[in-house]
């Protein structure tokens, strides 16, 4: 099996994480996401990950509650998710390390871009905790953020869908798929490919975005050996 790339950065949400119910953890599925991962490792592909928190928390979801203490909330959130991966793959034979935004020495590693480069390099999968560590910013702008300083080729953003539609599939049954897209189209016509920060930096950075489901965890591996599993977007 050979790779497509050097090094990628993926992007999981909280929600994958939670299995069927969407909430939590499953372990199975936790186990199953990480099986793909160490197949990727295997390549000798260098893989980078940044997780959402979704299955515990969502800021924007929190009612009348402060906007800066809800996503404070949802950035432990993935800490607990970004934890859950690295024990998982470290018990599956993957060396793993968790880097937070925000400094919790005492269960992670801060986040320092040479460090992080460093792990990579000897072979550890890294896992990028907190998001950006910053208030109203998504976890799809730390996913961008964090693949452009550690210099990843590609953005795999693994979701439940099976790529990027011109609207809603779940809605209109007769929305077209795109197989390739620019990033300003994205931007231009708002597509949900990720928020309109992240696409930006994604632009301005020529950073490729790959857009495919997660339903099966192996698509991970399809897309790494260049396979038309979603969208590409660059």
């Amino acid at each position: 099996m050979k790779s497509a790339y050097k090094r990628i950065l993926l992007k999981l949400s909280g929600e994958v994480l939670g299995g069927e119910k969407g909430f939590g953890l499953d372990f199975d599925k936790v186990n199953e996401i990480c099986q793909s991962i160490k197949k990727c490792t295997q390549t000798g592909t260098q893989v980078a990950i940044v997780v959402g928190g979704g299955n515990f928390w969502r800021g924007r979801s929190s009612g009348e509650m402060d906007r800066t203490r809800a996503d404070n909330m949802g950035m432990l959130a993935t800490v607990m998710n970004s934890l859950a991966l690295c024990d998982t793959l470290i018990a599956s034979g993957v060396p793993a390390v968790v880097q937070t935004a925000i400094e919790m020495r005492k269960i992670a590693e801060p986040f320092v871009q040479t460090e992080a480069v460093k792990h990579l390099n000897e072979g550890k999968v890294v896992i990028f905790g907190c998001g950006i560590g910053n208030p109203y910013f998504s976890t799809d702008t730390a996913a961008a953020l964090r693949a452009i300083e550690i210099g990843a080729d590609i953005v795999f953003k693994a979701t439940n869908v099976d790529g990027v539609y011109d609207s809603d599939p779940k809605v209109n049954k007769n929305a077209v798929k795109y197989d390739k897209l620019a990033l300003a189209d994205v931007i231009n016509k708002e597509l949900h490919v990720m928020d309109i920060t992240a696409a930006s930096l994604c632009k301005d950075n020529n950073m490729p975005i790959l857009v495919f489901n997660l339903e099966n965890p192996d698509n991970i591996v399809a897309a790494l050996c260049g396979k038309n599993v979603g969208t590409i977007v660059e």
